[in-house]
């Protein structure tokens, strides 16, 4: 597995995979072509059928429009066999033929792979940093250790990982609070309204028991309409989930006492987990669905909220398990290929479910019948199992109600 540096990225919105991803590919390209005259680019699979509701057309020709002309093909038919998300870069020659064609994948999280090893970003500079890669090894090294997941972080990272860490944590705080702050409507044709000033002005009104999942969902909602309006945000693991972590952590950290080092031991274990999954699943909507992105971003907070209250590493793996198994065969079908409806939405009751998951963890004695990486394998089978038309091609569920 790779750095949390490589999960936790901050970046403008609105998807990680077909923003983020894109732009970077396109960086990457020029860097080996800086003299070229003309390019040519095709978005293949679900990268083509929703790329213009993502901007990801917009993301390429910021990169590569200054230095030459880009002529842009929209394939959402054709799928490339390594991931849903393909794309081809090739250079124009003056005869009109086309050189040094790449073929890269946006596989999630802003992460690209060239399809030759695992998903994983084969063009990342960094090599693995993790040792070891499933939970099950994973508790073995904490209980014969008797430290927690955070400290095999630290180990694996080393100590300069914490002010990395606290940057996401700035980055995601100033998230939260702009978007419980910014009214009006967010762009494109769904004319939809920010709701995260409202819920959070109404929840401030009820009683503490009510409260306190009325300011979650406003905190959820402030971070995905931020990144639904190009704002500033953290892959948590991906765009299209941001506003579940944060969500929880800001919520937490303002009604109790924890400290900030304890708030950031917490987002380093959220991250181990979702590494867990990018590493032997998918974190990618066009690949497995909503799981993959709103069931880990459950699963890494669940996990996170249960090790701030104190839980055993076999309570956090149980919370975490919780947070992604019941969010299984969850599509990724967003109205108008907009990282709006549902998704915002589903950030919100994620946030809220991360908590009970913690809750009902903190109740048992962490013992259980259905592993975490039993829960990544079984997610990731389902994802590959789910019909294209669910994942993120905007073609089916929900999206046809827009069609």
């Amino acid at each position: 597995m790779h750095s949390l540096r490589e999960l936790f990225r901050i970046g403008i919105g609105p998807s990680s995979s077909h923003t983020m991803g894109p732009q970077a590919a396109a960086q990457i390209y020029l860097s080996r072509h800086p003299e070229a005259t003309a390019f040519d680019v095709t978005l293949y699979g679900s990268l083509a059928a929703t790329g213009k509701g993502h901007m990801t057309d917009v993301a390429i020709l910021r990169v590569l429009e200054p230095q030459a002309p880009v002529t842009l093909h929209w394939e959402p038919r054709i799928f490339l066999p390594f991931h849903p998300n393909g794309m081809k870069f090739a250079v124009i020659q003056t005869d009109g033929s086309l050189q040094d064609e790449w073929i890269v994948y946006s596989v999630g999280g802003g992460a690209l792979s060239e399809g030759k090893q695992s998903s994983e970003a084969q063009t990342c500079v960094e090599t693995p940093l993790y040792d070891l890669s499933t939970m099950e090894e994973i508790i073995k090294w904490c209980q014969q250790s008797g430290r927690s997941f955070w400290e095999y972080v630290e180990r694996c990272e080393g100590p300069e990982i914490w002010d990395f860490l606290r940057e996401v944590w700035t980055v995601m705080c100033e998230a939260v609070e702009r978007g419980i702050n910014h009214e009006g409507v967010l762009p494109g044709p769904l004319g939809l309204q920010r709701k995260a000033p409202v819920y959070y002005v109404k929840a401030k009104g009820y009683k503490a028991n009510l409260q306190s999942d009325g300011l979650v969902y406003a905190y959820a909602l402030a971070v995905s309409e931020e990144n639904a309006s190009g704002g500033r945000i953290v892959t948590a693991p991906t765009c299209g989930s941001c506003g579940v972590l944060p969500a929880v952590l800001y919520h937490l950290s303002r009604n109790h006492t924890f400290s900030e080092e304890r708030i950031l031991h917490a987002l380093a274990t959220a991250g181990l987990i979702g590494n867990l999954v990018k590493h032997n699943a998918s974190i990618s909507g066009a690949d497995v669905g909503c799981q993959g992105e709103v069931g880990v971003a459950c699963a890494m907070a669940s996990a996170a909220a249960c090790q701030l209250f104190g839980g055993s590493v076999a309570q956090i793996e149980y919370a975490a398990e919780m947070g992604l198994e019941h969010h299984l065969g969850m599509t990724c079908d967003p109205v108008c290929g907009l990282v709006q409806i549902p998704c915002i939405e589903r950030n919100a009751f994620a946030a809220a479910r991360a908590l009970d998951a913690n809750f009902y963890a903190s109740l048992s004695d962490g013992q259980h019948r259905v592993s975490f990486d039993r829960i990544v394998r079984v997610m990731k089978q389902t994802g590959h199992d789910l019909p294209s038309l669910y994942k993120e091609t905007s073609e089916g569920g929900l999206a046809k109600i827009h069609h």
